[in-house]
């Protein structure tokens, strides 16, 4: 399993540093426009991208109080992408020094209802990743919206053969 975390923490990464490569080519005013999706445009949808992966580290590292940036974040959106990226980075990073066996780990945790769950780490590391992943093709979707003609593509399997 730690093969499998390792590389999509990575590509996870990569794919963020993708998607804001593009979103920091847009004028700033771009930034904070309307678009009708999960969230109301871009800046809000890479703070939400950010909120999840920061609070579920933060519930990894087993953190007695949880900071969520959304609710402190004021900068702008070039300054909210580089943030994401060093939660990613994080991740990445995390699965790279892990053993196996926390990967494998069962750890217990309250979510944002208060509820109590126990899950192993690999099982929440996919949940994350796969959250960003989804989250990233509304982004795609938005910046097409907003005339961007040139996204790069953000596919796993893209990233896999880069990678060999």
């Amino acid at each position: 399993m730690k093969e499998q975390i390792t590389s999509y923490a990575a590509y996870n990464l990569w794919a963020n540093q993708l998607i804001i490569t593009t979103v920091n080519q847009l004028p700033a005013e771009k930034h904070l426009e309307e678009v009708v999706s999960s969230f109301n445009g871009i800046h809000s949808t890479l703070l939400h991208i950010w909120t999840a992966e920061s609070v579920w580290f933060q519930r990894l590292k087993l953190q007695e109080r949880i900071v969520i940036p959304e609710d402190h974040f004021r900068g702008n959106t070039v300054e909210l992408g580089q943030s994401l990226l060093q939660q990613s980075k994080l991740w990445a990073d995390w699965a790279d020094t892990a053993s196996e066996a926390a990967i494998d780990h069962v750890f217990q945790y309250y979510n944002s209802k208060k509820e109590y769950f126990k899950q192993p780490v690999w099982q929440v590391m996919m949940h994350v990743f796969n959250h960003s992943t989804y989250h990233r093709g509304q982004l795609v979707t938005m910046l097409r919206q907003l005339g961007v003609e040139k996204i790069p593509p953000t596919d796993f399997i893209l990233f896999s053969r880069k990678k060999n």
